[in-house]
């Protein structure tokens, strides 16, 4: 057992360095793409020989001259410093030979060169700063992709008996991670995951999701109960987090075939899809509080069994799906959507549930999102389940291979 999961631990590595480095090229080639495309002075130098064909046509001479100053100009926001140069460098050649050319008197033609010149020099000093810009901007978002990378690996399509796929919408701009969390991973104790929603924003939200993410990581495998993972995540955030501070999540284990334990921390409850397309809630039948107020109201979450069997689907979200509001301040329906547009294909279920839901919103969702759905396929010709050691507790044969953020989200996907 010990090989074969070295094995796959192996294998695990080196495809997720495979795709990270494809996923590296392909966003070299547009980058790449981009800086052709606005980075050449194509529309300046477009401007310029417009004025000189206006110029050579209407010989108004020094009336059409000054407008080669927004060739260089319109070259500082599309183009390096040398760009501007460049343009700036043939507008002065081409104004005067054109004043020549017109006969404008020589103090006026200097007067325009001077312009010319300024305006080029200021338009350069403009365009090495906004490169200067850009470049740290480029190191802060190298940043966040490692911070994602690290909080928000991919998961991959399928993970134990489950085919899985996973959506995140981050509210903050050009954020990657925000304060809803999610993690799926293989245990001796089976497919156990977690989905939580972080009170709060940003990177305190952020700093609370990493929290709790590590801790579940690691009680998912040492701890038998799932009640028992949930109580160590309880008792981690009791120390670490303010009186005000809280988590709602979803803790969900499947130890054996058929069965699904669900412990449910406040959060908004997920969505069980039978094999016929009947879509239904999973409420709690006793609601607990959020993690990290257990101290506040004594209560204690209970664990909840549910039948899950062959092409049976479940789907974990976060509230910031079901709030989604459009202009008329309508909630997005999720169970609708979800039943108009489930299908074999989680990924494909969610690609089409997250365009819908951005169509609704009109444009950029004002809260993150996160949406996380597995499909337990037919066993016909799957690989049997292993037993492993304590009694009814199973994983799925053969194991893959933990890797430290495998499956972990923290608040465009996963994919």
């Amino acid at each position: 057992m010990s090989q074969a999961r070295e094995r796959g631990s192996e294998h695990w590595r080196k495809q997720t360095f495979r795709n990270r480095s494809e996923s590296s090229a392909v966003a070299g080639r547009k980058r790449a793409a981009t800086h052709l495309a606005f980075g050449t002075p194509a529309l300046p130098l477009l401007l310029v020989g417009a004025v000189v064909l206006v110029d050579l046509a209407g010989g108004a001479g020094v009336i059409w001259l000054p407008l080669l100053a927004a060739g260089p100009a319109l070259a500082a926001t599309t183009s390096g410093p040398r760009g501007v140069l460049c343009v700036g460098l043939l507008a002065a050649v081409l104004s005067a030979l054109l004043g020549t050319r017109d006969g404008v008197p020589g103090g006026e033609l200097a007067a325009v060169l001077s312009a010319l010149v300024a305006v080029t020099l200021a338009s350069a000093l403009a365009s090495a700063l906004r490169w200067r810009r850009e470049r740290v901007l480029a190191a802060v978002r190298s940043v966040a992709e490692a911070a994602q990378h690290a909080l928000l690996a991919p998961i991959p399509s399928s993970v134990g008996p489950f085919q899985v796929a996973v959506r995140y919408s981050a509210a903050a701009a050009e954020a990657r991670i925000g304060g809803d969390l999610y993690a799926l991973v293989p245990t001796p104790y089976g497919v156990r995951m977690i989905i939580g929603d972080v009170r709060g924003k940003g990177l305190p939200a952020v700093g609370t999701a990493a929290l709790v993410l590590g801790v579940f990581r690691e009680a998912a495998y040492d701890e038998p109960d799932l009640l028992a993972v949930v109580a160590r995540i309880e008792r981690s955030l009791a120390r670490n987090l303010g009186y005000d501070d809280f988590v709602t999540a979803v803790v969900a284990g499947y130890p054996e075939p058929g069965r699904l334990e669900v412990v449910n921390c406040g959060h908004a409850p997920p969505l069980h899809v039978r094999a016929s397309g009947v879509v239904s809630s999973v409420e709690p039948v006793d609601p607990a509080p959020p993690l990290g107020l257990r101290a506040l109201t004594g209560e204690t979450p209970s664990l909840q069994v549910l039948p899950l069997a062959d092409g049976d689907q479940l789907l974990l979200y976060t509230d910031g799906v079901t709030e989604a509001r459009d202009h008329g301040r309508e909630f997005y329906a999720l169970a609708e959507g979800l039943a108009r547009h489930v299908s074999d294909e989680p990924a494909s279920t969610l690609a089409a549930l997250e365009a819908e839901l951005q169509t609704h919103v009109g444009g950029r969702l004002h809260d993150d999102a996160a949406l996380l759905l597995l499909r337990k396929p037919a066993e016909a010709g799957r690989a049997p389940e292993a037993v492993v050691g304590r009694g009814s507790a199973t994983v799925p044969a053969p194991l893959r291979p933990p890797a430290a953020g495998a499956g972990v989200g923290c608040g465009r996907n996963a994919e």
